[in-house]
């Protein structure tokens, strides 16, 4: 690492209180900030609680930015009307709007995840298909998640980063008839997607799975080589997500510490 302190991530987190089980939403919580320090960053949670004094002395001093899972953002933010999306919460668009817009300013790692992936894709002026069905399955801890097949495009930065030490193809093409590599099993409690119809300018789609609704994008990143990385399943949920997966964690923090300012 080029500094000598743990890096700073920002994990926005929605309200615990605004969910039907507290408890839950808190340990649901608590598994990004556990996912970070594993990998050698120091989280820095905020949520719409989080007063603009805090959030701002946040935003300033942060090395990465890590958008979480959570509820559905508002049609508005990409001009749709409402046909789907649920438990909107205003207060957190807004606030994940400027942490992003905090660090896109300054050019720092940003990982997405679930949620995270879609606001990504949304703020960068893409879209969402508000239901799809055979994607959610139980709730955290209240049974065996969904699960189905990702396919990750070779040569594609996550798959690099997945694939680390043990060989990986070149890039050949994003994302139409290019090679992929082998799947992975991975968890899916999403309503809400990303088609790759819906793809925001300057992101590029590098895993797909496909359900009753056809492909959809369940990875995304920055065509301009950007550490910008957006996951639609959970990974800090180590029981229902490939062992890899921890490299993505660890190499979002290192990218984070390896920002000179």
């Amino acid at each position: 690492m080029s500094r000598a302190f743990l890096p700073s991530i920002v994990v926005t987190l929605g309200d615990p209180s605004c969910s039907r089980d507290a408890a839950a939403a808190r340990r649901k919580s608590e598994l990004y900030l556990d996912a970070v320090r594993r990998a050698g960053g120091a989280p820095v949670g905020i949520d719409e609680t989080t007063s603009t004094a805090e959030a701002t002395a946040a935003f300033s001093g942060m090395d990465g930015l890590l958008l979480s899972g959570g509820t559905d953002l508002d049609p508005a933010l990409y001009g749709a009307e409402l046909q789907g999306s649920v438990g909107i919460r205003p207060d957190r668009d807004q606030l994940e709007l400027a942490a992003w817009g905090a660090a896109a300013k300054r050019g720092l790692p940003v990982l997405g995840i679930c949620r995270g992936l879609q606001a990504i894709n949304v703020f960068m002026g893409g879209g969402l298909a508000q239901h799809v069905e055979g994607h959610q399955g139980p709730s955290f801890g209240e049974g065996r998640p969904a699960t189905h097949l990702l396919r990750l495009v070779a040569g594609s930065l996550l798959a690099r980063i997945l694939t680390e030490g043990v060989g990986s193809p070149d890039r050949v093409g994003h994302p139409d008839g290019a090679t992929v590599l082998p799947s992975y099993t991975v968890n899916s409690y999403h309503h809400q997607a990303v088609r790759p119809g819906d793809l925001a300018p300057g992101l590029l789609a590098v895993g797909f799975t496909t359900g009753g609704d056809g492909e959809l994008v369940e990875a995304l990143e920055s065509a301009d080589g950007r550490w910008l990385i957006g996951v639609q399943f959970h990974p800090e949920r180590t029981e229902s997500t490939p062992q890899e997966f921890e490299r993505l964690f660890a190499a979002f923090v290192r990218a984070a510490s390896e920002r000179d300012g």
